[in-house]
């Protein structure tokens, strides 16, 4: 991940965590009824998850209870607009964002010497079956800070009534009692440490839970896609929900999504675009085979293209360059199907989301596309970060330059 590093293209925005921070943040752990940690520093995303501490318990979703119930922790007010790196949720980062609209301002003072904790809260204890991942509606966003430092405050504000009442002042015992607050926990009177909940509604989402799952919602039907086998299989039975089930690996998904206007193509357009330039030298890239050369040079030198592209049978070639031989043919006669010359997995890597979805559902169904076929690297990236990193430790190290470079070209 070296090279990623170097062009700020990994984990690059983590806030460092150290002395009194590290306290905070064991505290907020054992608050949530976690283990703490051990590490003496660390890193954090928005959303309060370190990559170290994953490592160091070997569970990247430490911050959960289970599949339905996730939490989060802030202890500084820089996490504010931060990556959210792997979300349990598609709409982690919105929901980190209306905390910190709501309350940034109370969160910066809170923060001064304290922590918050987050329960994310959608009234499930538990899933026992995949359709439950139905009942996620409506979250309740609630907040608890460490050492019940709302409480400490309602204790000392009880204190000061005390001692201005009557002559209680010059009780000695009342005094060392606000001295000992007030030493421990600061001036606490005249600050605003209320954080009521906050409420979020789900519309279409993706969740980790089950092995992965899309839940596209307000289309004709609902329609709920299984990345991993045994959910889908244990759900395609059920008939007490009316929805529509796929894995995603179905072509059948494909084609319902395009009947309910939720994706659609058009090959002629997508030809003459940088996007399809990219997918196309990717697609073919897999087909090299102890190349001489280096992929970048390959992949942006014309006359290297050619020559390795003819060095492939004649099947392989026909793949790489299926949709431009589609297109010649059609051009000329109509009795050629798509399906007859060009590969499906490139066929899917050049679907779009709906013009008519809304921006959220455009980023879900951008997301869901790419696990389908991920052929485009820079969507790879955009939308599936964790999948992109896996999948750059099995490229060659010269693809991954010209991987990078094609990132940075679009980001810059």
């Amino acid at each position: 991940m070296d090279k990623l590093k170097a062009a700020n293209l990994y984990q690059s925005e983590l806030i460092p965590v150290s002395g009194k921070l590290v306290d905070r943040y064991n505290k907020c752990l054992k608050t949530l009824g976690f283990k703490e940690t051990n590490l003496s520093s660390f890193s954090i995303d928005g959303v309060g998850w370190s990559p170290e501490i994953a490592e160091e318990k070997a569970d990247v979703q430490y911050l959960n209870h289970g599949d339905a119930n996730p939490h989060g922790i802030i202890i500084s007010p820089l996490q504010k607009g931060k990556p959210v790196y792997l979300p349990f949720h598609s709409f982690d980062r919105e929901m980190m964002r209306h905390v910190f609209r709501t309350h940034g301002q109370k969160i910066s003072d809170i923060t001064r010497d304290s922590a918050i904790c987050i329960d994310f809260d959608q009234d499930i204890d538990a899933y026992y079956e995949p359709l439950d991942i139905l009942k996620y509606d409506d979250v309740s966003i609630t907040f608890r800070l460490i050492d019940d430092l709302n409480k400490v405050q309602a204790e000392q504000l009880q204190l000061v009534d005390q001692f201005t009442t009557g002559h209680n002042f010059i009780d000695e015992d009342l005094q060392k009692q606000l001295l000992d607050s007030a030493k421990t926990y600061g001036d606490l009177r005249n600050r605003d440490l209320n954080l009521h909940s906050l409420h979020y509604t789900v519309s279409s989402f993706y969740s980790r839970a089950f092995g992965g799952v899309y839940v596209l919602k307000d289309f004709v039907k609902t329609i709920v896609v299984f990345e991993d086998k045994t959910a889908y299989e244990s759900s395609i039975n059920d008939s007490l929900h009316d929805v529509l089930v796929y894995h995603i690996n179905q072509p059948e998904l494909i084609r319902k999504l395009e009947d309910y206007q939720i994706i659609s193509y058009d090959l002629e357009a997508v030809v003459g675009t940088k996007r399809y330039d990219r997918i196309k030298k990717y697609y073919f890239s897999q087909f090299v085979n102890k190349p001489e050369h280096s992929y970048e040079e390959i992949l942006e030198s014309k006359s290297l293209f050619r020559s390795y592209l003819n060095k492939l049978t004649i099947e392989d070639r026909k793949k790489v360059m299926g949709v431009e031989l589609y297109l010649e043919k059609i051009a000329k006669s109509n009795a050629f199907k798509k399906e007859d010359l060009i590969d499906q997995s490139l066929f899917f890597g050049l679907l779009d989301p709906h013009s008519s979805l809304n921006p959220h559902d455009r980023d879900l169904i951008h997301q869901l596309l790419i696990n389908i076929s991920p052929l485009d690297v820079l969507f790879l990236y955009w939308y599936d970060k964790e999948q992109f990193y896996l999948s750059y430790q099995d490229w060659d190290d010269t693809l991954r330059d010209w991987v990078i470079g094609i990132i940075r070209n679009n980001i810059e």
